[in-house]
């Protein structure tokens, strides 16, 4: 049979050469597969694979060294950002935006068995998110106000789920709801509000530059809607607490 190779080509240098396909776009094509979000607030670690979290961090950190080229920065010479991209791989991954990547920390509930229904507030919670317009810091403090209901959290919880809920690109309003949306399942409380004061660095670092400048807001769901009484206790709450922050 008569090859029809180009002369001096081998059947080895005619086959196709496959690329990897990057473990982000396989990521991505199973969600969209799924019908599963991934907004830059949705938690996806349920839908990661065993190794993809590896392999995303070595993918980040080669994009972050092409961004940093593009900056016209010489990271191959630059001893201050020669390990860079690894630096900010890691960070957005397993630190800033752990909130997407890592599963929610084991948060164990118990029964009310002395049927406790009197409100309580913990705080400050100190919470620490980044802008999802411009990825720069938010940072403030939460309050978070129960009437217990049929089980309970211990005080800590609160703040890891807090923790867990703000490490993700936010806006400040989408967060607190997402916020009381995972405390009410984790202990369906007969009441729940929570207070969020922060700083938002796209506009403290950049932008209009207002250094003073905050933004505050609240959820209140269950007896707390209905009962305007418990409500404005639990605004008293806060405020007693702040004051304690500044004597």
């Amino acid at each position: 049979m008569t090859s029809t190779l180009p002369s001096g080509l081998s059947a080895r240098q005619a086959a196709p050469v496959t690329t990897p396909i990057p473990v982000s776009l396989r990521i991505r094509e199973r969600l969209q597969k799924e019908g599963i979000p991934f907004l830059a607030n949705d938690n996806i670690s349920d839908h990661l694979r065993e190794g993809e979290l590896d392999q995303l961090e070595i993918e980040v950190a080669g994009k972050v060294r092409d961004l940093l080229r593009s900056l016209v920065i010489d990271i191959e010479n630059d001893h201050n950002t020669e390990e860079t991209a690894e630096r900010v791989a890691k960070m957005y991954l397993h630190e800033v935006f752990k909130g997407r990547y890592h599963e929610q920390p084991k948060i164990a509930s118990f029964p009310n068995v002395k049927q406790l229904d009197e409100i309580y507030t913990v705080g400050p919670i100190s919470v620490r998110s980044a802008c999802s317009h411009h990825l720069v810091p938010i940072l403030g403090n939460c309050w978070i106000g129960i009437k217990p209901g049929e089980r309970v959290i211990g005080l800590s919880k609160f703040s890891r789920v807090a923790d867990w809920v703000f490490s993700r690109p936010h806006i400040q309003e989408e967060a607190v709801i997402i916020l009381a949306n995972e405390i009410e399942r984790l202990c369906q409380p007969l009441g729940l509000a929570i207070l969020v004061k922060a700083q938002h660095y796209c506009m403290k670092w950049r932008g209009v530059k207002e250094p003073q400048t905050s933004m505050v807001n609240s959820v209140v769901r269950g007896d707390f809607r209905h009962d305007p009484s418990l409500k404005q206790e639990f605004f008293e709450l806060v405020r007693q607490q702040e004051a304690l922050l500044s004597t």
